[in-house]
């Protein structure tokens, strides 16, 4: 199923991040971003999830994109600020109480949970490249996020490859359509 965000501008929103302070999540500005929505702070599965996209963040190729991670539940700010902290984790995760965030990323319930577990990737420009939504297989995560970042990555080297290609000095001659 392809999901309806697809290749649209990611939804912007606000939340609480673990220090209790509003954090205005927007996209675009040349950084790619990596959003996920987790069920449950401190669930096995969330543990497993999060700790294996903080691996992520530690590898070089992550960090010389300046790719930015945002996790998201609708746990409490102190449980979202324990979790964290008990998980080392460097990136924010947010506090979604009220599910503002959850209902404008289409996030879906799962059954007694407030909220699928869901991966989007976002382009520089602001664009939803990719989805995931795979609730039970918390460890495909980390997974899609490596491979769908490999393939921004690619299409940005060959984007660099047209651009210095069509920006080289051409004679003009060369070009000219003849007299008729």
């Amino acid at each position: 199923m392809v999901h309806s965000l697809i290749g649209k501008p990611a939804p912007t929103f606000s939340a609480m991040d673990t220090n209790g302070k509003t954090y205005n999540f927007t996209t675009g500005g040349g950084v790619p971003t990596v959003l996920f929505f987790y069920p449950k702070a401190g669930s096995m599965g969330c543990i497993r999830e999060v700790s294996q996209l903080q691996t992520l963040t530690e590898k070089d190729s992550f960090k010389q994109a300046r790719v930015r991670m945002v996790g998201v539940s609708a746990d409490s700010v102190e449980k979202q600020k324990e979790f964290a902290k008990k998980q080392k984790l460097t990136y924010p995760i947010l506090s979604d109480r009220g599910g503002k965030a959850r209902r404008a990323y289409s996030i879906g319930r799962f059954l007694f949970w407030p909220s699928t577990r869901t991966t989007f990737i976002i382009d520089k420009a602001g664009t939803i490249r990719a989805i995931l939504d795979a609730t039970v297989n918390n460890g495909a995560h980390a997974k899609f996020v490596d491979k769908e970042l490999d393939k921004l990555r690619a299409e940005e080297g060959n984007a660099q490859s047209l651009k210095q290609a069509f920006s080289t000095d051409v004679n003009a001659s060369t070009y000219a359509i003849p007299a008729v």
